[in-house]
């Protein structure tokens, strides 16, 4: 997909420690015994698998997404069938022939490639035998899948789009903050679900941190992902250049400043420059959506409340980034914030160890951490009288 070579070893090994992460919590599934409160039975409750599932995954991390789904099924019992993006299928038919290699029996874990999802998602939702879903991607498509899940009222767990805000307050280590905000916004090319999408300065270190971030991503070079040193390679396609060119010409229009970047790269091949925009204001396009390529919008606020309120202002709630020296102020804003995850003076969140997920239109239950498993489980009740 063009992820810059670093980026794509890092991800292998990210994506290999969902494995060894739910191998561990494979041996380590709950259950219970107790008697009845009023000492004429004995309660016992089991958990067991929730059965095949169907797992489907996005294009921008191809190895971790797979991972991410295909551990704990395997680890709660269930079998699976995964449905790769049509434009990175090569990375979870890897992982099938690993998984057979290791000893995974024929059966287990399938994958099945189309480039009409549309259609080959519906009939294995339809099938009796699907009893999970597992989806990562956009919110439009997600809210079409529940729609059919809820005919059989299957299982699911949603892990959709997200508008990242990252609030930087005066009092935030401008070292710290602008490093965060550069791994916040730069992952994966800002292809990710987590990335800073509206970026929040307190006034009195706006221009300090507009300055230093600028001048940070001047200076990332940009080039085929496979080339030694580039950090900001391709975008996946021809489409992913334009939104990202129509998102900067709409913010421009609403009185947006361009510091950096601004105009998609001439020649072959899906390149957009790292882009920095100031005075976004907050109804131009790319603060209310995605914005899925190297662009920076930032923003100013005065007070704690203020930013708060217009983090906030989104159907989306899967992250936020917030930059203070000051710890009350820092649990105070991120439990404010409604989003399932908050990045305190840190710009990567995920790991496979942390539970993973949103809240609003970002999803459904967690992925990763000690709740990944419970996705792929059912408890099960049984009454023993004496």
């Amino acid at each position: 997909m063009g992820k810059p070579l670093a980026e794509a070893r890092g991800e292998v090994a990210y994506a290999a420690e969902f494995f060894r992460w739910f191998a561990e919590e494979a041996v380590r599934l709950d259950g219970g015994y107790m008697p009845a409160p009023a000492g004429g039975s004995r309660f016992v409750v089991a958990r067991r698998p929730v059965g095949p599932s169907i797992l489907i995954t996005p294009w921008n991390f191809p190895m971790a997404m797979a991972t991410r789904k295909i551990g704990p099924a395997l680890a709660a019992g269930c079998t699976c069938v995964v449905k790769p993006a049509e434009q990175t299928p090569l990375c979870t038919l890897a992982i099938a022939e690993m998984l057979s290699a290791a000893g995974v029996p024929d059966g287990v874990v399938n994958v099945v490639t189309t480039s009409d999802p549309a259609a080959v998602t519906g009939a294995m939702i339809a099938d009796p035998r699907s009893r999970k879903l597992s989806f990562t991607g956009s919110t439009a498509v997600g809210k079409i899948l529940l729609e059919q899940c809820a005919k059989s009222v299957m299982r699911t767990s949603m892990e959709l789009g997200g508008n990242a805000p990252l609030i930087v307050f005066d009092d935030a280590d401008l070292g710290t903050a602008v490093e965060g905000a550069l791994a916040a916004k730069m992952r994966n090319i800002g292809q990710a679900c987590t990335a800073a999408n509206r970026i929040y300065l307190q006034r009195g270190i706006a221009e300090k941190f507009t300055r230093r971030f600028t001048e940070r991503m001047a200076a990332l070079p940009m080039g085929r992902g496979a080339d030694p040193g580039v950090v900001v390679g391709p975008l996946i396609d021809a489409a992913a250049v334009a939104k990202v060119s129509d998102l900067v010409a709409d913010a421009r229009r609403r009185g947006a400043t361009v510091l950096l970047g601004g105009t998609a790269a001439e020649g072959r091949g899906y390149f957009y420059p790292p882009t920095v925009l100031t005075d976004v204001p907050d109804d131009a396009a790319m603060f209310g959506t995605e914005i899925f390529g190297p662009v920076a919008g930032l923003t100013v606020f005065d007070t704690e409340d203020e930013v708060i309120e217009r983090a906030d202002d989104t159907p989306y709630g899967l992250v936020a980034y917030v930059f203070t020296e000051n710890l009350r102020r820092g649990l105070r804003v991120s439990e404010a914030l409604d989003t399932g995850m908050v990045g305190l003076n840190q710009g990567v969140v995920s790991n496979p160890a942390a539970p993973f997920g949103g809240v609003k239109e970002s999803g459904l239950g967690r992925e990763g951490g000690f709740g990944g498993i419970d996705e792929f489980l059912e408890t099960k009740y049984i009454g023993v009288a004496l």
